[in-house]
């Protein structure tokens, strides 16, 4: 989170478990022309997200074989006077998701109801009513037909999380509990997020808008590299030199450095849910970002303050080696389809939602998402690949206590939790939005060092180290 840029925290869930029922069974539209009530009855509210504010969402999914218009429907709460246009040209193809953020029209309380319309605002298509905040999200499983419930994960766009890995108990840190302080007194200050070790490198994103190249510092640590302008970072620019990224996540190729961002700094209002890739070898003392893939328009709407927290990348080869699937054909996924695009998928995730979003990233700055799971967190701020167990790592902060969770492709060719993980015993319930993994070389009786950055800069610190099992 972005402190020096007022981010408001985002709400906690209120409550526990809670079965609620919806207000009309599926099928059960009524009023509606014959010649359209097939199609317009195969659209139901599938998923809801409530906060009392920020983020609020709804989502609708499409049950039926044919696409549905749902330009110009009406999404309403409890109040008859509140209520949200679906945008014109918006349709949803059979079996599509599409989640509306509502908030910005109503909240949605912890005793409400997300009711959907057709375009007159009169005819009713669907309803769901709660008596409890959704912890994280009310879940109507299986999709688009079955009963609401509480889910384990926010999956906006997605197949709802109706068991499986999004119920993953979390279990004790695989490695030991000790954590110590990875930095000197006050570098850093507040708001340092994403990390990235390269080797004898650590690359760290904060959320002002500066890249950190670090060092080893001779005890476990790590300090800003003092040659080619680094000693007190680098300012971030999007391309043409404008703006200051609120670079939120890091991960580097051979070909760069790619910075995941959610806003504009001098326009923080608006989201903006960019990749950015940087030429590093110069020695000034800002960076120009050499391409930018702006998401915002594949993405769905976040509060400014909620979209892109994180970034990893996962090789073409780990992932036709597992038998990934290629969510934007239905099948395994085929790298040669691509033109040039740095020889992986890049995996962002969404704070706000706890979503992550697969996207093959073109050279020429296309792009086209490839996937979208739920990590089985309310949010997500920091994804790390580790090649040598073959999983994605996706880490929460103090929203969900410090708890990580490792993926992997299953057997339906998408990433679903495996394991789930408190964090170390010895590691206070800091605001951690970064996590980085040393590489296989670094492994010593079967442990290896892992890093934390603290966004609040707790105790003057913003780095600690502690170990993960090999």
């Amino acid at each position: 989170m972005t402190a020096s840029l007022s981010r408001p925290r985002r709400p906690r869930a209120l409550a526990r478990f809670l079965v609620a029922a919806p207000l009309l069974a599926a099928g059960a539209l009524t009023g509606v022309p014959a010649a359209q009530a097939a199609p317009a009855d195969d659209v139901r509210i599938n998923e809801v997200v409530t906060t009392g504010g920020v983020n609020d969402s709804v989502e609708l999914y499409n049950k039926g074989t044919a696409s549905v218009d749902v330009s110009g429907w009406v999404l309403k709460d409890d109040d008859k006077d509140h209520s949200y246009k679906i945008a014109s040209g918006t349709t949803l193809a059979p079996g599509g998701f599409r989640a509306f953020d509502v908030s910005g029209a109503f909240g949605l309380g912890s005793a409400d109801k997300a009711r959907l319309y057709l375009a007159d605002g009169k005819t009713q298509v669907d309803g769901f009513s709660w008596s409890k905040h959704s912890d994280p999200s009310w879940s109507r499983c299986a999709d688009g037909t079955g009963a609401f419930k509480q889910a384990a994960s926010v999956t906006l766009g997605a197949a709802n999380a109706c068991g499986g890995g999004g119920t993953t108990t979390p279990v004790a840190w695989p490695g030991g509990g000790a954590v110590a302080t990875a930095d000197g007194s006050n570098v850093f200050g507040e708001d340092l997020s994403g990390l990235y070790q390269d080797g004898g490198v650590l690359w760290a994103a904060q959320n002002s808008g500066k890249l950190w190249r670090l060092v080893r510092d001779g005890s476990g640590g790590w300090k800003p590299d003092t040659a080619n302008g680094w000693s007190s970072g680098k300012t971030l620019r999007f391309p043409g030199g404008s703006g200051r990224p609120d670079s939120e996540g890091v991960t580097a190729t051979g070909g760069g450095i790619f910075v995941a961002g959610e806003r504009d700094g001098d326009a923080s209002g608006t989201s903006r849910l960019s990749v950015l890739k940087y030429d590093v070898s110069g020695s000034g003392s800002s960076l120009t970002a050499a391409k930018e893939w702006n998401l915002t328009s594949d993405l769905p709407s976040t509060g400014s303050n909620l979209g892109l927290e994180a970034i990893a990348r996962v090789p073409d080869a780990s992932l036709t080696g597992a038998g990934f699937k290629d969510a934007s054909t239905g099948a395994a996924y085929d790298p040669s389809r691509y033109a040039s695009h740095s020889g992986g998928v890049f995996f962002v995730g969404v704070e706000g939602t706890g979503m992550v979003y697969g996207y093959v990233l073109a050279d020429s700055g296309s792009y086209t998402r490839v996937a979208s799971f739920g990590s089985g967190m309310s949010g997500v701020m920091e994804l790390q690949w580790e090649p040598q167990a073959s999983r994605l790592w996706a880490v929460c902060d103090d929203t969900c206590d410090g708890r990580h969770r490792t993926l992997k492709v299953d057997a339906t060719g998408t990433f679903a939790t495996v394991a789930a993980y408190n964090r170390p015993s010895g590691m206070p319930n800091y605001n951690n939005e970064g996590f980085a993994l040393a590489g296989a070389d670094e492994c010593v009786a079967g442990s290896k060092p892992v890093y934390w950055s603290d966004d609040a800069n707790d105790g003057g610190h913003a780095l600690r180290r502690g170990s993960v099992s090999c």
